[in-house]
């Protein structure tokens, strides 16, 4: 038996062995139309950890028996590249795997830009980071970029049989058998990951003994603690973290209380407190706002007892905003009426400061006409007069629009109607 992980000896060798991303592999889709016509172009293949961008390179090189080299943009440097380079000019097209794409250094990149125009080399980068956020558009332009979803359930089922039933590459020589609830387990654990699922089912397999019937038996006891360090997958830099950090505010705004209690414990379980805390203060302020005006105060009190208890205990002040920010009234009127504002401004449309409200309070100003005939509004009944207070040029714009979606702002509504029908 081969001393390379399993993981690593089931990497598909033909596109048709890819599991999963029928998106792009499947029948008529962009990337089997490559294949087919025998033109593979270049391309950046992205997506979460273990779903197999590397192996989906290496098989497309294979399928055309296209000769193909692999590096890591991180740990080699340039001469590695130009000995790739030489080598492709000395036998023709080469096709360049490299990992960590979005890590390529602008000398590199500099490099390898010409053979990649010139189609001397065929380059087939892999990155977990979104390419329109981390890679350089001088290499982004030169690429298809394609994305690798996260295996399903079934994807990762189909894996470990293949897996278990190789006698080549993979675990056929053994007698394994696996149980239900240990197969759920191998495929639900990994989160998608499918080396996380092939390794976990190597350790099964090479740490159980076998019984007296010569079966190596994995049931979920066994899974359960071959998979313990994958029962959760989050990377705190990488793209499915502010996906979730989206979900867990969209949710609140949506008043789903349950969605944003799972993506809050996804969260918790990132141990991210950080970007909890500025997701719920934001939230609070843009999308619940005058509705409810304590929710800020609030949000922010949770967060500072969060901060200073620190998990797991922090989970508890968390829990109780959220559940509370879901279910409050919603209301952006006050930040979306400052954005009315800020457009008029940004377009030039604003006009000087009439001369009854300028500064008044130095020698002279009553010579330049300045705060004459300024009413002090205290002055008058209600605290209220009418008066001009816009520049001349927009004196008749109207920014805010209350909602009346909680009893507070069903108060400044009503002000602020009666206010508006008073106005001359």
């Amino acid at each position: 038996m081969s001393q390379q992980p399993l993981a690593f000896r089931m990497r598909p060798k033909h596109i048709d062995d890819i599991i999963g991303q029928d998106h792009l592999v499947g029948e008529g889709k962009m990337i089997r139309r490559m294949v087919e016509a025998n033109r593979l172009a270049s391309m950046i293949l992205f997506g979460p950890p273990g779903t197999g961008k590397t192996s989906m390179a290496m098989a497309l090189a294979k399928s055309l028996q296209l000769r193909f080299k692999m590096l890591n943009a991180v740990v080699d440097k340039k001469k590695d590249m130009e000995i790739v380079v030489e080598e492709a000019k000395m036998s023709g097209q080469l096709v360049l795997i490299l990992d960590e794409v979005h890590r390529l250094d602008k000398a590199k990149q500099d490099f390898l830009l010409p053979h990649v125009e010139s189609n001397l080399i065929t380059l087939i980068g892999c990155t977990t980071s979104n390419p329109y956020h981390s890679i350089n558009p001088a290499i982004r332009s030169r690429c298809h970029l394609f994305e690798v979803e996260r295996l399903e359930q079934k994807d990762v089922k189909n894996a470990i049989h293949r897996a278990i039933d190789d006698q080549e590459n993979g675990l056929g020589e053994y007698n394994i058998e696996l149980t239900d609830d240990a197969m759920e387990h191998f495929a639900l654990s990994s989160n998608g990951d499918l080396r996380a699922a092939l390794n976990g089912l190597e350790l099964a397999a090479f740490s159980t003994p076998e019984n007296n019937e010569g079966v190596i038996l994995i049931d979920l006891n066994v899974a359960e603690q071959c998979m313990q360090k994958k029962s959760f997958s989050h990377d705190k830099d990488g793209d499915a973290h502010y996906d979730v950090l989206s979900a867990f505010q969209k949710s609140i705004r949506g008043s789903d209380v349950n969605a944003a209690l799972h993506y809050l414990g996804r969260l918790i379980e990132a141990g991210d407190l950080d970007s909890i805390a500025r997701r719920m203060i934001v939230t609070a302020y843009e999308d619940i706002g005058l509705a409810n005006p304590q929710a800020g105060p609030r949000a922010l009190h949770a967060v500072e007892a969060a901060e200073r208890l620190g998990f797991p205990e922090a989970r508890i002040p968390l829990a109780n905003a959220i559940v509370e920010l879901c279910l409050s009234p919603k209301s952006n009127s006050a930040y979306k009426a400052l954005d009315e504002a800020l457009h008029d401004i940004r377009q030039g449309r604003s006009g000087d400061v009439p001369a009854h409200l300028k500064d008044s309070h130095y020698k002279g100003a009553e010579k330049l006409g300045r705060g004459i005939d300024y009413k002090y509004p205290h002055n008058y009944e209600s605290a209220w007069v009418d008066q001009q207070y816009l520049p001349d040029s927009i004196k008749d714009a109207i920014y805010y629009s209350p909602k009346k979606t909680g009893k507070f702002e069903k108060g400044l509504s009503q002000v602020f109607e009666s206010i508006q029908s008073r106005k001359k």
